[in-house]
């Protein structure tokens, strides 16, 4: 393409996003002017896709880390055919496929929901994990990059540290970062928070770095031409741009470089949206124009990029004839289709932990799932997921042939990697860490839940039990917290997650098939550091059998005759502990007592009301037993019923001391039970 075009159309993109937050009234015009030239030259000579069929697998990916700049991206993405104008006008506007901060729709090109900055790039890592770890196991033919856009808040996001050390110490040659190094963010210049060397910190983590003027389309070439010749590190593009390129003031003087322009539509930035947009080459009355020179240009670049594809397709078809079976795996892979698993055949320990019985799990699984990644954040031997590990190897540079990645010390950035996974698609991404860490990672778990994304969560220690470890460790609220998002509801209508706290070992393996089986949300399994006794099965019936019916989110774990004088319902090791109160009230007071265990109260929630009021009939008092904080159940329990939680942290003692000195004993379960029936 022509530079004067490439300038053309990457002033077109100028004028289009500035007029997107002037209609609107709100927005960050200046970081998406200033990055116009990189995203415009990107696109039109570089981005590998598929104008027809925006989920082609093998596309090259971009993902946007500053969501704000969504406006750049809704642009470029109105040139290539993705976006009307129409839609354009309505940036930020009830019912639009415009949001503020994009939202993923991969079908029309956006890759990544974004916004908390230093996410994006942090997934673009992810993906660039998968798309080597499918290449090791079906070959070279299905090789793609991943491109991503980073700004200085991404920079500065703690996150950044994970993403940059991992990336380079793996060598993921197919990952190109832009860095838009234009000195401003939204209150100050960069200048007044940092003097950090971004380059060197880069080229230590193992980085190609170059700079480049951001702004100059032969610069920006040159530097995409080399990093895609590069073969044993990633690439970060240093682009020094200017912030609000192209704005001028009332009196048609420069008014580039300005903070104000970073959030706020120009005329209210100090500029002259009206000279701004004619100095751009654009009509102040109607700037919502693709110029007719960018169009046939841009009909030429489509009609290429199509032709690329039919190479690359033609090429995988040729693969695919001559190796049937591994093709018919990697469809299988991109399916999300799950081989036979026979869970019932599953041996567990009796009395184990629900940690341990999660790393039985995974044992069993390794041999047969073959698109799954196991990560952990440095505690794959207490977390269990070694249980994994041990049938493989780490990833490491040059070798993705193994399928765990060992994330170091980064809870953040390994669940916004699995993120990145899941976007990619063809593997199931699986999480380890201790559950009082889910406090690191619940803004990347928030974003899965937001983009459905089929994250599995490994935590374990999942209550004070942890024991000397004392409360720093020791998870009181994070099941409350997590919980949450069992009862947010995603745009789709559905629970934004699925959050299983198990109540012994068999009932972790089903947790696992329900985790295996759900595929469009995330799940969490919270899982238990001290051994649990197992539940005794029905009468009649078998433990797995039983187990089985948590898929219904709560089942009743042991019942009495007639109707129940109480219900007690807990999930977890306190299950057993009901167990244990129940037998002191059946003895000493003749009660019928009836335990229910409650893997999930959303899941339960959603099943008919006939079943609902089967297993917790109306009517009868209730009481709840939970190691977390008392609202875990009390939507369970209701304004008659009694939940019996923690109201303080934790505290460092072996854990039978603690379960003895903050009553999570069969004893105090018999007190509470009389106290409510009594009171």
């Amino acid at each position: 393409m022509d530079i004067q075009v490439h300038t053309r159309a990457a002033d077109n993109i100028r004028i289009l996003s500035a007029a997107m937050v002037e209609k609107a009234k709100s927005g960050h015009p200046g970081g998406a002017m200033g990055g116009a030239d990189f995203v415009e030259i990107l696109f039109s000579d570089f981005l590998n896709f598929d104008p027809d069929d925006g989920t082609w697998p093998l596309r090259d990916r971009f993902f946007l880390d500053p969501g704000h700049m969504s406006p750049m991206l809704y642009s470029i993405l109105a040139i290539t055919g993705k976006y009307t104008l129409d839609e354009l006008k309505n940036f930020r506007q009830w019912g639009s496929p415009t949001p503020g901060h994009p939202e993923l729709d991969i079908k029309r090109g956006v890759e990544n929901t974004s916004g908390p900055l230093g996410q994006g790039h942090t997934m673009a890592v992810g993906t660039a994990i998968t798309e080597r770890f499918l290449a090791a196991r079906f070959g070279e033919w299905l090789s793609h990059k991943t491109y991503t856009y980073i700004s200085d808040g991404g920079v500065q996001e703690e996150i950044s540290q994970g993403a940059g050390r991992i990336a380079g110490f793996l060598g993921l040659s197919n990952l190109i970062m832009f860095y838009d190094a234009n000195d401003i963010q939204l209150s100050t210049r960069t200048e007044e928070v940092t003097a950090e060397d971004t380059a060197a910190k880069y080229r230590a983590w193992n980085w190609k770095v170059t700079t480049i003027d951001g702004n100059d389309p032969l610069q920006i070439i040159g530097a995409i031409e080399s990093a895609m010749a590069e073969k044993e590190r990633p690439s970060l593009i240093i682009g020094k741009t200017i912030m609000g390129k192209g704005a001028l003031d009332g009196n048609g003087e420069r008014f580039e470089g300005k903070t104000s322009t970073h959030g706020m539509p120009l005329s209210a930035a100090g500029a002259s949206f009206e000279r701004s947009i004619s100095n751009l080459g654009g009509d102040p009355e109607n700037p919502f124009v693709i110029f007719d020179e960018v169009k046939k240009t841009y009909r030429a670049v489509l009609k290429e990029k199509r032709r690329a594809a039919s190479r690359k397709k033609a090429g995988q078809s040729a693969w695919e004839k001559a190796h049937p079976e591994l093709a018919a795996h990697y469809h299988q892979f991109l399916e999300g289709k799950l081989p036979e698993i026979d869970y019932s055949a599953i041996e567990q320990k009796p009395g184990a932990p629900t940690r341990g019985a999660s790393g039985t799990v995974l044992a069993s699984l390794a041999g047969k799932v073959g698109n799954m990644i196991v990560a952990s954040a440095d505690l794959s031997n207490s977390d269990k997921t070694d249980g994994y590990l041990k049938t493989t190897h780490a990833f490491k540079k040059g070798d993705f042939s193994g399928s765990f990645l060992q994330a170091g010390v980064s809870e953040l950035t390994m669940a916004a990697i699995a993120n990145g996974m899941a976007l990619h698609g063809g593997v199931i991404p699986v999480v380890g860490t201790f559950f009082v860490f889910s406090d690191y990672m619940k803004p990347a778990v928030r974003l899965a839940a937001l983009m459905k994304l089929p994250v599995k969560y490994v935590w374990t220690h999942d209550a004070f039990r942890v024991g000397e470890d004392g409360p720093t460790h020791q998870p009181v609220e994070q099941e409350a917290q997590i919980r949450l998002l069992e009862h947010l509801r995603n745009h789709q209508g559905q629970r934004s997650m699925l959050v299983l706290r198990p109540a012994d070992a068999t009932e972790t393996t089903v947790a696992w098939k329900m985790a295996l089986e759900n595929r469009d949300r995330p799940t969490a399994l919270i899982l238990s550091r001290q051994g649990v006794a197992d539940l005794p099965p029905r009468t009649g019936s078998s433990r797995f059998k039983d187990a089985l019916k948590a898929q219904k989110g709560a089942y009743v774990a042991r019942d009495c005759a007639g109707t129940p004088d109480v219900v007690l319902v807990a999930s977890g090791s306190e299950v057993s502990t009901l167990l244990a109160g129940t037998t002191l009230l059946e003895e000493k007071k003749g009660l019928q007592v009836r335990v229910v265990s409650v893997i999930s109260e959303g899941l339960f929630r959603d099943q008919p009301d006939d079943y609902q009021a089967e297993v917790i009939p109306e009517g009868i008092l209730i009481f709840g037993l939970t190691a977390g904080l008392p609202v875990t159940l009390q939507g369970l329990v209701g304004e008659n019923g009694k939940v019996f939680g923690m109201e303080s942290f934790g505290y460092s003692a072996p854990y039978k001391v603690l379960d003895e000195e903050l009553g999570f004993t069969g004893e105090n379960v018999y007190k509470q039970v009389i106290e409510m029936l009594v009171g």
